[in-house]
């Protein structure tokens, strides 16, 4: 491994590539640590001292994790890469109910233009929306909760219009630098940069077991890692191959196809966006709590939301985000792949699967697979998402457990993809890459 690393950087043109790519995370990061006008940095570090162990920041740990720390820091990239994730997701999903949409998505690379437009516009918005809310809980001193120092050096609107106008350029930069990845580095710029941001808090929740449990629960808490990213890494690569033949057809004096391929369908073929979905939803419960805090009379709906739901560590809890995630990777896989369309492409070319007719046949069977194909699928993405609050009990309530969850299903995923990319490049070259 370490001579194709060698090799790698012996390639002039992979060699500028990876360079790239890390001096665009090195200006990623150094954004992260730069904090936004107006904010009072001595007293925000303060507060995150105070309850950095504590559940307070529990509600906005998604978009902290994917802000790599940066969203209660209160920096000009505290909002990470977290609204162009969502404007994907909403884009996704709404090119399945508006015909427009999908038109475009047929069209091809044009069409595929257009939609990506209007997923930056639609990053831009929700950065506006989510600055506006995170500054305005800055504010009022509910970001953190549990601290009584003022985060800002100044609470009028002229600072809070500048934090805004910040966050959201920020959003805008993050955005850039994860297209210049895409166009001049190696991998997928949007996913390179979620990796860094995942990355960058791991070594330092992963000592902080340490500090807390001693060296006895860290020895475990590895072992344990160890066995979940290899675990991780075997269900990331399965699939299910249903194998296609084409017939043989003429066309003028020349004979096409004839040829065999397959259709791979993997085991976890929604990703890891059932996870954010099941997390942004069960967000709801414990936002509603937060605003009726300052409520005078006591509400038996919100006491027992607080008590069931908002508490991670609780069975209830751990069991509806469970519930959740395997309704979400079918209802994901159910809108991405749409085995009608795939059969009718299928009999559009003269392909079949062997001992399946084409058309209704064909659709029927695929849809048959998939759906048999998703039950562990989401089974294991509903496991490796609730590691973590299992850990909370077993380890520390307080204490965050660096593997499992979105953290961990970030991390190999990306890693995996970047990995084979740089692999297909060096043996463009003749050279021995990194998976054998």
């Amino acid at each position: 491994m370490l001579t194709a690393f060698v090799n790698a950087f012996r390639t002039p043109d992979l060699r500028r590539k990876l360079l790239f790519v890390l001096l665009i995370i090195v200006i990623f990061r150094a954004g992260s640590q730069i904090p936004a006008p107006g904010v009072n940095v001595s007293n925000v570090e303060k507060c995150i001292d105070i309850v950095k162990d504590g559940e307070n920041a529990g509600l906005y740990s998604l978009v902290n994790l994917f802000s790599g720390g940066a969203l209660l820091q209160l920096t000009i990239f505290a909002l990470g890469i977290m609204p162009y994730i969502t404007a994907s997701i909403i884009l996704q999903l709404l090119v399945v109910v508006i015909p427009r949409l999908e038109a475009l998505k047929k069209e091809g690379q044009a069409g595929q233009t257009k939609i990506t437009q209007y997923t930056r516009y639609l990053t831009l918005g929700l950065a506006v929306l989510q600055a506006t809310g995170i500054v305005a809980l800055a504010r009022t001193g509910n970001l953190l909760q549990g601290c009584e120092e003022p985060l800002l050096h100044s609470d009028n609107t002229k600072t809070f219009l500048v934090m805004v106008v910040t966050m959201t350029a920020g959003t805008a930069v993050i955005m850039w630098l994860g297209e210049l990845i895409t166009e001049r580095g190696v991998g997928n710029g949007m996913s390179i940069l979620i990796f860094t941001q995942v990355v960058a808090t791991f070594p330092i929740s992963l000592w902080q077991v340490k500090i807390t449990q001693g060296w006895w629960t860290f020895g475990m808490v590895i072992a344990i890692g160890l066995v979940l990213i290899a675990a991780v890494i075997f269900i990331e690569q399965a699939q299910r191959r249903i194998p296609v033949q084409y017939a043989r057809r003429m066309v003028g004096r020349k004979m096409f196809g004839g040829s065999s391929t397959y259709i791979p369908l993997k085991v976890n073929q929604a990703g890891i966006i059932p996870v954010i979905f099941a997390s942004s939803l069960l967000y709801l419960p414990a936002m509603a709590v937060q605003f009726n805090q300052n409520a005078q009379s006591s509400n038996k709906f919100i006491d027992w939301i607080n008590e069931y739901l908002v508490d991670q560590s609780h069975p209830v809890h751990m069991a509806a985000y469970f519930l959740l995630i395997i309704f979400f990777t079918y209802f994901y896989v159910s809108i991405t792949f749409n085995p009608q369309e795939v059969a009718d492409n299928m009999k559009k070319y003269g392909g079949f699967i062997p001992g399946i007719r084409a058309g209704k046949p064909t659709q029927d069977y695929l849809s048959y697979v998939l759906s048999r194909i998703t039950l562990p699928g989401s089974l294991y993405l509903g496991l490796i998402a609730i590691i973590p609050l299992i850990a909370f009990v077993l380890i520390d309530a307080n204490q965050n457990f660096p593997f499992g969850g979105t953290s961990i299903l970030i991390m190999v995923g990306v890693a995996l993809d970047t990995v084979k990319q740089i692999e297909s490049q060096l043996q463009q070259r003749n050279y021995e890459g990194f998976l054998r």
